[in-house]
């Protein structure tokens, strides 16, 4: 009879789902200075809104890493430091002798880390594209990705077709981040739309940090991820960055 409950028993833990809930930031920092305090860098109150976010993967973009106008500071160096959190950092431009781009902070293990050039159609600033491969605390893997995109429509529209080709290789959970320069209807959102799912219900504005009005920040999951939005929601603070950081909680499904 024991035996039997047993066979029972394994048979109904194989068929039940796994459910992984993993915390999202997106936040651009505006090189850690804040808007009312032109001549000030406070990087310890975008660490303070990114651990009080409790977030596992962060994406954070406008970043300085030994550049003058923030003290020649490694912006994403200290940004970990403060958080406690592992980091990997991918350039856009070279500017003055440092670099200025984007960064992942993570609280979780990175066992992969991969950083792409963005096209350009036209002569612009280049940007990039981050994606780590992140081991969660049960050994599951998600891939985590960051970008900031060109102003210009025409190098948005084909950063966003390019994000999409590498989405196609995922397996895994693929979560997007970041700045994207774009507004929900417009063409490189819908692009993205294509492979990845965007958060309609709960969305809002995120520029500027004072009563935005522009809703051009994102957290999207690639749409062959089973998974569940659980919160959605753009944050509160207003003093440390020209825009809003967005937070979501959602849940993985296996």
């Amino acid at each position: 009879m024991r035996k039997v409950i047993l066979i029972v028993f394994c048979c109904l833990l194989g068929s039940m789902t796994y459910a992984q809930r993993i915390k999202i930031l997106s936040y651009n920092i505006h090189h850690g200075s804040p808007p009312a305090h032109a001549n000030k860098i406070d990087l310890e109150a975008i660490a303070k809104v990114i651990k009080d976010s409790d977030a596992d993967l962060v994406g954070v973009q406008e970043v300085d890493v030994r550049v003058s106008r923030s003290g020649n500071v490694d912006q994403a160096a200290k940004l970990a430091e403060l958080t406690g959190m592992d980091y990997f950092f991918s350039k856009g431009i070279d500017l003055e002798e440092g670099e200025y781009g984007t960064l992942i902070l993570t609280k979780h293990k990175i066992v992969g880390k991969r950083r792409y050039d963005l096209p350009m159609v036209e002569e612009s600033e280049n940007r990039s594209l981050a994606i780590v491969d992140v081991e969660l605390p049960d050994g599951k893997m998600v891939s985590f990705a960051n970008t900031h995109l060109d102003l210009g429509e025409a190098n948005k529209v084909a950063q966003a077709k390019y994000i999409n080709e590498l989405g196609d290789w995922y397996e895994r959970p693929l979560i997007l981040v970041g700045d994207l320069n774009a507004e929900p209807d417009d063409e490189p959102i819908k692009i993205l739309e294509t492979h990845f799912e965007r958060n309609t219900t709960s969305n809002g504005p995120t520029f500027p940090n004072v009563n935005p009005r522009t809703e051009i920040d994102y957290i999207m999951v690639g749409k062959h991820s089973k998974f569940a939005w659980k919160s959605y929601q753009v944050l509160s603070e207003e003093y440390a960055s020209d825009h809003r950081p967005l937070f979501t909680e959602i849940e993985i499904v296996e």
